[in-house]
């Protein structure tokens, strides 16, 4: 696939490792032109664009940014009609004790709703960084979860297919109002790992018998 990342944070560049890695397309944007440079310049297949050009002929933006920069960031990439937007964001409070938009919405849907010409879909939110760097296997051989939501078909099936395409196993999580689950799940994920000292190498997983 051709994807725009946007974000060079943890997030980003665990993504653009891995995408590249796995021989995607990625062109990466970000407010720091130097760190995005930097950034692309470490993968094969990756190239840094301003946020005006950085949108091109790519099928996916994976949206790697803080969620209060999320909407700005996207609208900075000019047309989205038809784009799939994959939402990694959680509206976290500064403490990950609370969400900042309470639960009778999430991220993906008011993201959903400030750009509805774009496909959104939540995915990837529940991981940490450094799991995503690592890449999908875990302990004992263990594969990891992705957990994907969306009102749009297309735009769940080619996350779907992009999360197989890393090597992650990808759960269906249903339409969009679910990414209202999805956001305290990773604030329970982020809560594990630095409150219960459980480290940054976990992750929530969905078993099967």
């Amino acid at each position: 696939m051709k994807i725009t990342v946007v974000g060079t944070g943890n997030m980003g560049s665990a993504f653009t490792k891995q995408l590249s890695a796995a021989g995607h397309i990625v062109r990466v944007t970000g407010r720091d032109m130097e760190k995005a440079k930097a950034l692309a310049a470490q993968f094969e297949n990756a190239e840094a664009y301003p946020a005006a050009e950085a949108l091109g002929d790519s099928d996916v933006v994976v949206l790697a940014t803080a969620y209060p920069d999320a909407v700005a960031a996207l609208q900075s990439l000019g047309d989205l009609i038809g784009k799939i937007v994959i939402d990694i964001t959680n509206p976290l409070s500064a403490d990950y004790m609370s969400l900042t938009i309470g639960h009778e919405t999430s991220a993906g849907e008011e993201i959903a709703k400030a750009v509805p010409q774009a496909h959104v879909v939540k995915a990837f939110n529940t991981l940490f960084a450094q799991v995503l760097a690592d890449g999908p296997t875990f302990a004992d051989n263990q594969k990891g979860s992705v957990f994907v939501a969306s009102d749009s078909e297309r735009a769940k099936q080619t996350a779907i297919t992009l999360a197989y395409s890393l090597g992650w196993n990808a759960v269906n999580a249903g339409g969009l109002i679910n990414a209202r689950y999805l956001e305290p799940l990773a604030g329970l994920n982020i809560y594990l790992g630095y409150g219960a000292g459980l480290g940054t190498s976990i992750a929530p997983v969905w078993l099967n018998k």
